[in-house]
């Protein structure tokens, strides 16, 4: 006769399955967007998929628990940029971090630009990020750096044109968002000269290989 397991066995147990899909969901995230399958997360996590449910409801359950850690690391990199000396400085290396954040992890831009009003942990480090990049934004502008008419949304739409560059080269031009964001900054940056130097351009055929994939199938 199997014998039964102590209530602290089940509870380490449940921790254990919890922690494994928290930390395959991370992963899966990344490396194929918030709707990949639920079925690989557990097959990831050494689960089966009745457990997950059991630990997370519903997809928007398990995606809340992963957007909150990446909300709280946008949070950390915008107050640690407010700490730069030179406000240009401080708002350029937070722009480039966010972006980083996103070649390294596709879920991150789902983590800025979704909201979730009942998960009071995301929404607090989404309120954290805001209130950073706006004092960053704000002395850009007052040092004369940052162009007075940039507002907190126009970070928001550079994360989204970082996302679909990303989309489309992730694969063959890893490197070109890179590009795009140097251009970005450099038109919102008062005293960057005309001549200022850009990373570079994906090659040709990088180019050509993104587009060819970006292709419908038939």
């Amino acid at each position: 006769m199997a014998r039964m397991k102590r209530p602290g066995v089940l509870r380490r147990d449940a921790e254990n399955n919890r922690r494994r899909i928290v930390e395959a969901a991370r992963g899966v995230f990344a490396d194929r967007g918030l709707e990949a399958p639920l079925e690989e997360i557990a097959r990831r996590a050494e689960v089966n998929i009745a457990t997950l449910y059991r630990r997370f409801p519903d997809r928007s359950a398990l995606i809340e628990a992963i957007l909150a850690e990446k909300m709280a690391e946008f949070a950390d990199a915008a107050e640690l940029a407010l700490a730069a000396e030179d406000p240009w400085e401080g708002f350029r290396g937070c722009v480039e971090r966010f972006c980083e954040m996103q070649a390294a992890d596709q879920g991150v831009t789902e983590a800025f630009t979704t909201c979730f009003p009942g998960s009071a942990e995301l929404e607090e480090s989404r309120r954290r990020a805001f209130a950073a990049l706006e004092a960053l934004i704000g002395r850009a502008k007052a040092a004369g750096a940052l162009r007075a008419d940039f507002a907190l949304q126009d970070l928001v739409l550079f994360l989204m044109a970082n996302a679909g560059v990303l989309r489309s080269t992730r694969d063959a031009a890893p490197c070109a968002w890179r590009r795009l964001v140097g251009f970005l900054l450099s038109a919102c940056h008062l005293k960057s000269p005309a001549d200022a130097e850009l990373p570079a351009p994906p090659t040709s055929a990088e180019l050509h290989e993104a587009m060819l994939a970006g292709r419908p199938a038939r």
